[in-house]
């Protein structure tokens, strides 16, 4: 209705290219305009000034011959300034963004890795985003923002990168319980050195105890009993263990079965067995 009264209204964020017969005349921004086609006027086009999105995906093989999909998300809209550009002298425009993208993409991951492609994707969007605004500003067109939203591998080669990771931590893993379990010995062993050393200090010093004691009954013995030498207190020490000991065997349930000498003549084999040792350990000694 409005066009056949020669009036149009062009909506916010879009702009009119308007043509007299058949030629570029005037950009018509938002609002009522009055385009009376009865002297040759008449309404080319619209143009949308909106921010528009192109993802892209791009299959390009690394430098190390691996296969991957680089998807980039192109962000651009259309410049009020040079509308007429952009009307006039692109037939498509997402085809030529497109064009663009593979020839960058193309011409930048081969030069890399696979995983410098994954490191480095932020330098492949900035050189994507350069060529772009570069190219496509003659066309009356901004690009806002350039984005590597994906970098896909082949599945077998994502499986084996997975695989590879895995046993990478396996590996850390065993090596880590591996050392706690040398940790865990080296302390056990620094413990029963420990341990053995103090049960030998108490075992020594028990042993000094025992001799100190007897020295002291054998001197105060011979002082208080006239007539007695050391060797007959030494006697009598004897006895006195020897049936300490065999009373402790009898009274133990658990001690096995053992066959020892007995009666007077067995003591005073033992004391002289005993003296005869340590006898030979002194003259050794000497």
């Amino acid at each position: 209705m409005g066009q056949a009264l020669g009036c149009i209204q062009v909506d916010q964020s879009t702009v009119a290219v308007k043509e007299h017969f058949g030629r570029f005349d005037d950009v018509l921004h938002p609002g009522c305009h009055c385009l009376p086609w009865c002297v040759g006027y008449q309404l080319a086009g619209l143009l949308t000034l909106r921010l528009q999105q192109l993802d892209v995906r791009c299959e390009t093989k690394t430098k190390d011959n691996v296969f991957v999909t680089v998807v980039a998300s192109i962000q651009y809209r259309a410049l009020a300034e040079k509308a007429s550009d952009a009307f006039y002298r692109l037939s498509n425009t997402k085809e030529q963004i497109q064009a663009y993208v593979f020839d960058v993409i193309r011409a930048s991951v081969p030069k890399l890795d696979l995983d410098s492609t994954f490191e480095q994707k932020n330098d492949i969007a900035k050189a994507v985003e350069d060529e772009l605004e570069k190219a496509m500003s003659a066309y009356g067109y901004e690009i806002v923002q350039t984005l590597i939203v994906d970098i896909e591998p082949d599945t077998q080669v994502k499986r084996a990168m997975n695989e590879i990771n895995a046993a990478a931590r396996l590996r850390v893993a065993a090596n880590e319980k591996a050392e706690a379990e040398k940790i865990l010995q080296i302390k056990r062993a620094e413990g029963e050195a420990e341990s053995k050393y103090l049960s030998g200090l108490g075992i020594a010093r028990q042993r000094q105890a025992i001799v100190d004691g007897l020295r002291d009954s054998v001197l105060g013995f011979s002082e208080n009993v006239p007539g007695t030498s050391a060797k007959d207190v030494m006697d009598m020490v004897l006895v006195t263990q020897y049936f300490d000991t065999m009373k402790e065997i009898g009274a133990s349930s658990k001690s096995s079965a053992v066959f020892i000498p007995h009666g007077p003549g067995a003591v005073k084999d033992i004391a002289s067995q005993i003296r005869e040792g340590l006898l030979q350990a002194e003259g050794v000694a000497q």
